[in-house]
C-alpha cells in the first residue's frame, strides 16, 4: 500500500534537508570565514605593554611590539586585515586634535611596523579626531558647541594622507562629516595614493553601545553629545541617503555601525548598492556577551559565532569584531 492507514502523504518535508551533518552542509546558505573578519586593536605607547580594559574582558591596549606578537598567530589562522585605534594620553590632546597629524606618532608608527612585519596584511587606519581632542568630539568645535564640518574635513584629509604615506591599505573615516569621502578621495588621488581604499563609516548611529570603546581609547565627551553628526537610531532612509552620497563621492566600501541592532540597515543598504558592505560589531555588543558568559548565562563563543553569522546573513561582506581572535581560535569547532 502507498499509504499507511491514518498517515497523510506529505510531499514537502523540509526536515529532509536538515537530516544529517553532510546534508546540512550542502544546503547551508551563508558561511563565516576567517577572510570575512577584520581584527580591531587598541594601541598604546610604550614597550612590552598590555593594559586591561575593565569593560572588555580579553581585550587589551597593546604597545606596538605586543601588537605584532598578537597579529602573528591570527594570520596563521587566516586573518587578512586589522584596524587600529589609539589610546592617547591627556597631555598629547588639545582642542584641535593636532597630535593626529604628527608623523612620528602612535598610529603611523604602528602602521609602518605592521607593514614591515606582515606586508600582505590589509591595514585599516581609523580616521577620526575623538581620541585626540581634549573635548572628545570627532572634529573641531565651534563657539556654539557644534562640530565644524568643513574645517574638520580638511584635517581628516591630511590625516588620511599621513596614514597612506605610512602604508595603510584603507582609510576609514568614522566622523560622519558631510563631504569627507569626496575630500579624502580627492586628496589621496592628487597625492599619488589612488590605490588606497576608503572604507567609509556610512551609517554610524548615535548608539549607546560605544561606551566601552570610549573607555578603551580614553575619549570622554566634555560637552554635548554626538547627535548632530551621528545618525538617529530611529531612521533608516537617512542611512540610505548617506550610502548613496558616499558611493557617489568615491567610497570603496560602505559600513554600518553598530551591527546587531542595525541588521535591517545592513540589508537595506546591500539592496541598494553594488559596493561591499562592512559591519562593525562594536565594543558594547562584545561586552554584553562577555558579561553574560561570566555570569554563566550563555556560551560566549557560540553566541559570537551566531551573531557574526547573522551579520553575514543580513548582507555584510566583512565584519570588524572585537571577538575576531576568539572566533578564529574556535572557527573549526562551529
Amino acid at each position: 500500500m502507498l499509504l499507511i492507514e491514518n498517515e497523510s502523504l506529505l510531499l514537502r518535508r523540509p526536515r529532509r534537508n536538515r537530516r544529517t551533518d553532510a546534508i546540512r552542509a550542502l544546503v547551508q546558505e551563508n558561511h563565516l570565514l576567517a577572510s570575512d573578519l577584520i581584527a580591531p586593536f587598541f594601541v598604546v605607547d610604550g614597550e612590552n605593554t598590555q593594559q586591561t580594559i575593565s569593560s572588555l574582558p580579553g581585550i587589551y591596549r597593546l604597545s606596538i611590539d605586543n601588537l605584532l606578537r598578537q597579529i602573528g598567530p591570527l594570520c596563521s589562522r587566516g586573518l587578512q586585515a586589522v584596524a587600529l585605534f589609539p589610546w592617547i594620553p591627556k597631555e598629547k590632546k588639545d582642542n584641535e586634535g593636532s597630535y593626529a597629524l604628527q608623523e612620528d606618532s602612535l598610529i603611523p608608527n604602528a602602521i609602518k611596523a605592521i607593514k614591515r612585519e606582515f606586508p600582505d596584511l590589509c591595514v585599516v587606519g581609523d580616521i577620526a579626531l575623538d581620541p585626540y581632542t581634549s573635548h572628545g568630539h570627532d572634529g573641531l568645535l565651534g563657539e556654539d558647541g557644534n562640530v565644524k564640518n568643513d574645517e574638520t574635513v580638511r584635517i581628516l584629509s591630511d590625516m588620511s594622507l599621513l596614514y597612506a604615506s605610512c602604508g595603510a591599505d584603507m582609510v576609514a573615516p568614522s566622523d560622519m562629516m558631510d563631504g569627507r569621502v569626496q575630500a579624502i578621495r580627492r586628496a589621496l588621488d592628487l597625492s599619488g595614493y589612488q590605490h588606497v581604499s576608503i572604507l567609509s563609516y556610512t551609517a554610524k548611529y548615535a548608539s549607546s553601545l560605544y561606551a566601552p570603546y570610549r573607555e578603551a581609547v580614553g575619549s570622554i565627551l566634555k560637552i554635548g553629545d554626538k547627535k548632530n553628526y551621528q545618525l538617529n537610531p530611529a531612521n533608516s532612509e537617512e542611512a540610505l541617503l548617506e550610502a548613496m552620497l558616499d558611493e557617489e563621492e568615491g567610497a570603496d566600501i560602505l559600513m554600518v555601525k553598530p551591527a546587531l541592532f542595525y541588521l535591517d540597515i545592513i540589508a537595506k543598504i546591500k539592496e541598494k548598492t553594488h559596493l561591499p558592505v562592512c559591519a562593525f560589531h562594536v565594543t558594547g555588543e562584545y561586552a554584553m556577551v562577555m558579561a553574560a558568559e561570566e555570569k554563566g548565562f550563555l556560551d560566549g563563543k557560540k553566541v559570537f559565532f551566531e551573531s557574526l553569522l547573522s551579520i553575514k546573513r543580513a548582507g555584510a561582506s566583512m565584519i570588524i569584531s572585537w571577538a575576531t581572535p576568539l572566533i578564529l581560535k574556535n572557527l573549526h569547532s562551529f
